[in-house]
């Protein structure tokens, strides 16, 4: 690995625009392939992820399709017992950081005399969480997605996440989701798992919103069902951009740095730095620890790809530069971060000082992990207690009230060729 600093105004046009793009995926190729799958479960329910599950159990039938309880009696027999109580306590984290996300369940302001109008919030009556699943396991997509539900008050919470050989779930996550109070839990994952839950099946309930992080089957799939049911942002491979001056620490920037790229292939880490010295001092730090990097493979595909060490002219480019990049993480390492944090505007997730590395958030500062990547951050927030929240308004007018719009209202019904419309407010002063 030879990485190399590049300076921000040395940037080819393409070579920026490669920059910002990262790991966007073109779903487009695979849209056709999801879209029969999901029409096949929409029409055929459970028969289809049961064909397709049969490479794992030969006589599967439709109960083995969802978690029982001695599954979840196993699974904690099954988990390291530390495993469970820091799962414990990382979910503690995050209970404790979504309820104060909570707002006031109603208000009213009086518009004009006689004319009252406000705002209630009504939790939705039954979500799906997407669990991340097969080879690996992610216990802490369980909290980041179930927890945040249930804070807000929502009554049914169903969760999805792919089997392994057997049909049997990764016991990691069956602990998780009964720490979480999840109420149900299928061995169904993919597009399958995702059109079960956007369009119900003979033991899926159809539920009202779908989120969670998955691959670009399930993201495809998700997008898809979309108007069925509401999803979360749309989400890719991980990504963070590090922003420092002249008093980062380069051992940690390099090692946040590598652990960012370790996820995925097509990961992507960005160091933005006002220091020459600082810059050149990570890449040497990266170059020298390549060859000892496990998963080696991953790490190759994501430093090559994705992954830049940036010097910026000031502290003004540097900043400018993140804002346009709009990072899932960011971590911002200067001198005073909170004069940084006020003029940073779009990130998914801000980590503050050199004690703030994106680990801590990933598992148990208590924010949320489910956060928008590509530079969705620009237009969206990650997973919180409002995504699991409607806010209808409501308006209460006395006859006054009305009188005093009656006019407005008419001509702007009858401007408009709604004739009725003016009539239902002409009728109440008969």
């Amino acid at each position: 690995m030879d990485m190399k600093p590049e300076r921000i105004d040395d940037l080819s046009p393409e070579k920026k625009k490669s920059v910002m793009q990262r790991s966007m995926e073109d779903i487009s190729s695979i849209y056709e392939d999801m879209r029969k799958i999901v029409g096949d479960v929409k029409t055929r329910g459970n028969a289809v992820a049961l064909e397709h599950y049969r490479k794992h159990k030969d006589d599967i039938s439709t109960p083995d399709l969802e978690v029982t309880k001695e599954e979840i009696d196993a699974a904690y027999k099954e988990l390291d017992p530390k495993v469970v109580d820091c799962l414990k306590t990382a979910a503690q984290n995050i209970v404790k950081f979504h309820e104060a996300q909570l707002e006031r369940e109603m208000w009213s302001i009086e518009i004009r005399d006689g004319i009252l109008a406000g705002r209630i919030t009504r939790a939705m009556d039954i979500v799906g969480c997407y669990i991340p699943g097969g080879t690996a396991a992610y216990p802490s997509s369980v909290l980041m997605t179930v927890l945040p539900a249930k804070v807000a008050g929502v009554d049914r919470i169903m969760a999805v996440t792919p089997p392994n050989k057997g049909m049997k779930a990764n016991p990691a996550t069956l602990v998780a989701a009964d720490i979480a109070g999840c109420d149900r839990v299928f061995k169904v994952g993919g597009p399958w798992g995702v059109a079960g839950l956007a369009y119900g099946t003979e033991t899926m309930p159809r539920v009202d919103k779908i989120v969670g992080p998955g691959n670009k089957y399930v993201t495809a799939a998700k997008m898809l069902v979309y108007g069925q049911v509401d999803i979360d942002s749309p989400a890719g491979p991980s990504e963070a951009l590090i922003l420092t001056d002249d008093t980062g620490d380069p051992e940690l920037i390099a090692v946040d740095f590598l652990s960012q790229v370790e996820h995925d292939p097509d990961s992507a880490a960005v160091l933005v730095t006002t220091s020459e010295k600082i810059a050149q001092a990570v890449c040497d730090i990266i170059n020298r620890e390549y060859d000892d990097l496990p998963r080696k493979d991953i790490f190759e595909s994501s430093l090559s790809k994705h992954s830049y060490v940036l010097i910026a002219n000031d502290m003004e480019q540097a900043i400018d530069f993140s804002n346009e990049y709009a990072a899932e993480h960011l971590q911002i390492m200067t001198q005073d971060p909170f004069i940084t944090l006020n003029r940073i505007k779009h990130a998914g997730s801000i980590f503050m000082g050199p004690y703030a590395p994106v680990p801590v958030g990933d598992y148990a500062s208590g924010t949320n992990h489910v956060l928008p990547t590509g530079q969705c951050a620009r237009m969206f927030s990650g997973l919180s207690v409002d995504d699991f929240i409607k806010k209808p308004t409501f308006q209460y007018l006395s006859k006054k009230g009305l009188a005093g719009l009656k006019d407005v209202v008419v001509t702007l019904a009858e401007a408009e060729g709604l004739p009725i419309h003016a009539r239902a407010i002409k009728a109440r002063f008969k």
